[in-house]
């Protein structure tokens, strides 16, 4: 890339990407079929743009899925009141939906192409931006040799980069440091990210924190929360949020422990896929509890053992109603998922041993008291009845939980800084 020969493992790469992207029609059809593409804007991920690139400068910022395009949202904010026009890109039907409600009126919100190299030529050739800034860890061979042969600054911003990934990246370290030599600037999450993203030839590494410190608690619509209040009453409430396939099973076999001694129990069951909705509902049916679905338009009553929250965007709704949460995707090999916005909306945090994708997060929590791990259904049974037991464990929990995370913020500011001179070369050029 800008002109040096790339490694033999990446062109290799990029020869199978174009030939893959013969495919790339009926591959596309088949996540139609899943539910997991827009039918009506399959062409934008072959590279085709649905909407005009704006006049002014062009800030390209791309993050994966939900929780990177909430993460950066603050950022987009910041950049949009200066002036400068925002295109936002992400890859799951999920997060077009986060972003169609939350991001800044004028922001442009594009599938990103499937990473084949006449995708990502066809897309920049339309949209031109001055700057990308891609979250975490989204480093796709085609993306950035397309954009080092264009010579276009790349920013990662929030990056992260797991222990796992890192000794994956580091079998192959001559395209590792191909791609990541590539990077202008590397805004990691914390020093251990730093450290692996230096140790694989990324140049210019600065630590600026974790932007999702900064980003407010998901809100909640006032009308829904005061109509669910209502339906759950004085009951105390048990949430497993954003849980994965296998998880499911635990968070029922831990109610039906729990029912014993906490007999008007209630459990909300928010799976990370909500089209998972009737699968996790029929697990709890199986077992005779009875249940209730958020898709269905079904409010919980008092029979009610299992709800299940299979909506898009609320779960800052079911946070402020449940003062204990299991966070998912830790009882299985997933990596965690964020228990940033629980513990700001004043929630006891629970999670399994995986915890990965934010373990520096998830490490502070639990040296704090803010969090605890369990292991098993038994465990997360145990942790929840203790905790709905002791009043004066679970507000030292949700306390010291909020405290931390609060903290932790100054990441926004200090990303804004660092990728201001970018900012003010972009009006310079454009004069």
């Amino acid at each position: 890339m800008r002109g040096r020969a790339l490694p033999l493992t990446l062109r290799l790469y990029r020869g199978a990407s174009s030939a893959a992207a013969l495919l790339a029609p009926a591959w596309l059809s088949y996540r139609v079929r899943k539910g997991k593409e827009d039918p009506a804007r399959l062409a934008e991920r072959r590279g085709r743009a649905s909407v005009d690139r704006p006049d002014g400068p062009l800030v390209w910022v791309h993050g994966a899925s939900v929780g990177e395009v909430i993460s950066v949202l603050p950022l987009i904010e910041r950049l949009d009141a200066r002036g400068f026009r925002v295109l936002l890109t992400s890859g799951t039907l999920t997060s077009s939906r986060v972003a169609e409600r939350r991001a800044p009126p004028g922001v442009i919100h594009q599938f990103v192409p499937l990473d084949a190299r006449g995708f990502m030529a066809r897309f920049l050739d339309h949209w031109e931006p001055e700057l990308v800034l891609i979250a975490e860890s989204e480093l796709w061979p085609n993306l950035i040799a397309e954009l080092g042969r264009r010579g276009t600054p790349v920013v990662l911003v929030n990056a992260r980069l797991s222990e796992r990934s890192a000794r994956r990246w580091g079998k192959l370290p001559k395209s590792a440091r191909a791609l990541l030599s590539r990077v202008d600037l590397c805004l990691a999450q914390s020093e251990e990210d730093a450290g692996r993203f230096r140790g694989l030839g990324t140049h210019r590494v600065e630590v600026s924190g974790n932007l999702k410190f900064d980003t407010p608690p998901p809100g909640a619509d006032p009308a829904d929360l005061q109509r669910l209040s209502r339906a759950i009453g004085k009951r105390p409430v048990l949430l497993a949020a954003s849980t994965h396939e296998g998880e499911e099973e635990m968070v029922i076999e831990a109610h039906e422990m729990l029912v014993s001694k906490i007999p008007d129990l209630l459990t909300i069951i928010a799976p990370r896929h909500p089209e998972r909705g009737e699968e996790v509902a029929a697990l709890a049916q199986s077992g005779d509890l009875n249940t209730r679905q958020r898709s269905l338009g079904e409010l919980p009553d008092r029979e009610t053992d299992v709800y299940v929250a299979d909506t898009i965007g609320e779960l800052g709704l079911f946070y402020r109603l449940a003062p204990i949460v299991f966070m998912g995707g830790s009882l299985v090999e997933h990596g965690g998922q964020n228990p940033i916005e629980p513990a700001k909306l004043g929630s006891a945090v629970l999670h399994g041993p995986h915890v990965w994708n934010f373990s520096d997060t998830y490490e502070r929590l639990d040296a704090e008291e803010g969090a605890f791990v369990i292991g098993d259904a038994l465990g997360l049974a145990r942790a929840v009845y203790a905790l709905q037991k002791d009043e004066e464990l679970r507000g030292h929990t949700i306390d010291s939980a909020y405290a931390t995370v609060t903290a932790l913020g100054g990441a926004l500011d200090r990303t804004l800084a660092a990728i201001e001179p970018y900012l003010i070369q972009i009006r310079l050029q454009r004069r």
